[in-house]
């Protein structure tokens, strides 16, 4: 945990870098001079600073920007930074830096996710105490691996949340439960350095009288893997056959549905009930208590290497960011 004394800043778009335009608050160039004097006297570390391109309403992010990113890190700290500030939009700032987390492992320098929820230079905009929070956390030294700061606290990408729309606190850690084991070593194919392809991956939410219909439009769209979000410890509709069929036909044709859970704290335990030892049954991998972020993250980040599907579905049920001891 080193304190930082070269920090690169990623300026990806979203509304802390907004300015009105004939249609609205749009993405905008020119945040760094706008930085540079507002930070010109606090006790902040170094920074230089790379616009990403295209800049992007955060609602835009895709895998294919989270490949640009991951290279755009790896370049920096290659390049002799020992940290990275990632500026990016609330909306998808939880699954950015969720997968982020993922497509950095084993990276020897910390890497933080911040944004704002109003535009630097409005009146009671967090931006710049959140940009100025930021370096100030990194300064004081910060493991290394992702983090997301955001009004004062940091948080671990993989348990939180965008859980409000409004105020100064959007996120919030989510009480999940961590009882998976421990991947150790780490595969190499995960490592930082290796590249990864893009992945296809679905998330599904389970409702009251959901029907095979719906899950097999789903599975039928070319996705790799399925993030399915269950009821309580991971139930689903077991006394459905052509539900539980559909689920058997995905695992035999090599896509990975991985359960989750829809509530805010726990996780899934696939054989506490027979309606979850049903679908762990035809083939559904546990995920434990992840967040649909993390999971949908660590999906791509799987599925983006060359590991076979097996290898995928053992590696979603084991912790890949517990510490070495």
């Amino acid at each position: 945990m080193q304190p930082a004394n070269n920090v690169m800043v990623l300026y990806t778009g979203g509304t802390i870098g907004m300015q009105a335009s004939a249609n609205g608050l749009a993405p905008a160039s020119g945040f760094e001079a706008r930085m540079r004097e507002q930070l010109a006297d606090a006790p902040v570390p170094a920074w230089r600073f790379q616009e990403m391109s295209p800049l992007i309403d955060s609602a835009n992010m895709n895998p294919a920007y989270w490949q640009r990113l991951r290279t755009a890190v790896v370049e920096a700290v290659d390049n002799g930074c020992d940290a990275v500030l990632i500026l990016h939009g609330t909306d998808t700032l939880a699954y950015s830096a969720a997968a982020m987390t993922f497509q950095l492992l084993g990276l020897p320098a910390p890497v933080v996710f911040t944004g704002s929820m109003l535009p630097a230079g409005v009146p009671d905009s967090d931006a710049w105490e959140n940009v100025s929070g930021a370096l100030s956390a990194l300064g004081k030294g910060l493991a290394p691996g992702v983090h997301l700061y955001f009004h004062g606290a940091l948080m671990a990408p993989t348990s939180c949340a965008k859980i409000r729309s409004f105020g100064r606190n959007p996120f919030a850690a989510l009480q999940r439960r961590n009882d998976f084991a421990r991947a150790e070593p780490l595969p190499p194919a995960l490592h930082y350095r290796q590249p990864k392809a893009l992945a296809n991956v679905g998330v599904l939410p389970l409702v009251p009288g959901i029907g095979a219909a719906q899950l097999d439009a789903m599975l039928g769209s070319g996705i790799q893997a399925l993030v399915l979000e269950c009821f309580g410890s991971g139930t689903g509709p077991s006394d459905n056959p052509q539900f539980l069929a559909s689920l058997q036909r995905a695992r035999e044709q090599d896509v990975v549905v991985v359960a989750i859970t829809q509530c805010h704290e726990g996780g899934v335990e696939l054989d506490v009930y027979e309606a979850g030892s049903r679908l762990r049954g035809v083939g559904v991998v546990s995920g434990g208590g992840m967040t649909r972020e993390a999971a949908f993250g660590k999906l791509h980040a799987l599925l983006g290497t060359s590991l076979a599907i097996e290898d995928v579905r053992r590696l979603m049920e084991l912790d890949l960011l517990a510490k070495p001891n």
